[in-house]
């Protein structure tokens, strides 16, 4: 019993820090690698924040979500929006260039070494039931990520904004001829996608750990989220990352000799039955 709530604990901080991509590759058809770029930034603004300035954990959570927020803003004015018509190679390349820009600025402004973080006393210790022992912290994490989860499918569902995005992604001139604002459009989603990755890798600094090689570590595991998950929504992502979440703990104890390769059976197996993903959309032919 504790080995599945540490496996949904940790499928949902997968999602919280791989939902962004999703809203940027399913929604906007967007490659963008460098996803784990942004979900390092906000961890570092949380460091920065906590350890330095002595901002407490929980403020500094929204703080990591907006810095991400700003940067992925920046960004995508100055560089991704010229991109957007561009082939799915041209936006590998490109965004894999930014990994490496990423890693290298974040290695000489905090140096190489992982960064220390302390939980509040408010979110530290364990619940101890029969049969099972439940980590404060990781409850704190089930109860954002579901949270956040159904924000962002009834956002995307049943709202204005979330209407005009779809729009504006299955068909842009028309959107423009409705007067959807599509450059807006495109830069609220990417704001919103950055700010999630930002928050999630804050979140995620106590249980992943943080250093410059963050983006490179775990962009196959983002990957792999939205590709077992299919692109498009929100509920396929979170499935996604519940089920790898605890094939990856469940692998790691029983069968620590073989690490990680359990993930990526499952998503062999997944992919060769669901191409498209668990609830991708299927394309006739």
């Amino acid at each position: 019993m504790t080995l599945l709530f540490d496996g949904i604990a940790s499928g949902v901080l997968l999602f919280l820090i791989s939902v962004g991509l999703a809203v940027t590759l399913g929604l906007m058809n967007f490659v963008n690698l460098a996803h784990g770029a942004f979900a390092m930034a906000g961890g570092y603004v949380c460091v920065t924040l906590l350890n330095r300035l002595g901002v407490p954990f929980l403020l500094t959570l929204p703080a990591a979500a907006a810095g991400a927020a700003l940067l992925g803003v920046v960004l995508e004015r100055l560089l991704y929006r010229r991109l957007y018509r561009a082939s799915h190679l041209d936006q590998v390349l490109f965004s894999i260039g930014l990994v490496f820009v990423a890693v290298s600025s974040a290695q000489y402004l905090f140096g190489a070494q992982q960064q220390p973080l302390q939980l509040p006393p408010l979110l530290s210790g364990q619940f101890h039931l029969p049969g099972m022992d439940i980590g404060v912290y990781r409850l704190f994490l089930i109860v954002v990520g579901l949270a956040l989860a159904l924000a962002l499918q009834w956002m995307v569902a049943h709202t204005a904004f979330g209407a005009r995005l779809r729009a504006s992604v299955d068909n842009p001139r028309a959107a423009r001829g409705l007067g959807i604002d599509v450059d807006r459009v495109f830069v609220a989603t990417f704001a919103l996608g950055s700010g999630l990755a930002g928050l999630g890798g804050a979140l995620g600094v106590e249980m992943l750990g943080l250093d410059p090689e963050f983006p490179l570590k775990y962009i196959v595991y983002f990957l792999i989220v939205v590709a077992v998950g299919g692109s498009g929504n929100i509920k396929g992502p979170l499935l996604a990352s519940l089920l790898l979440g605890l094939f990856d703990v469940a692998g790691k104890y029983y069968v620590p000799q073989i690490g990680a390769f359990v993930i990526y059976a499952v998503m062999l197996v997944v992919l060769i039955f669901r191409p498209q993903g668990l609830f991708g959309r299927v394309v006739a032919r």
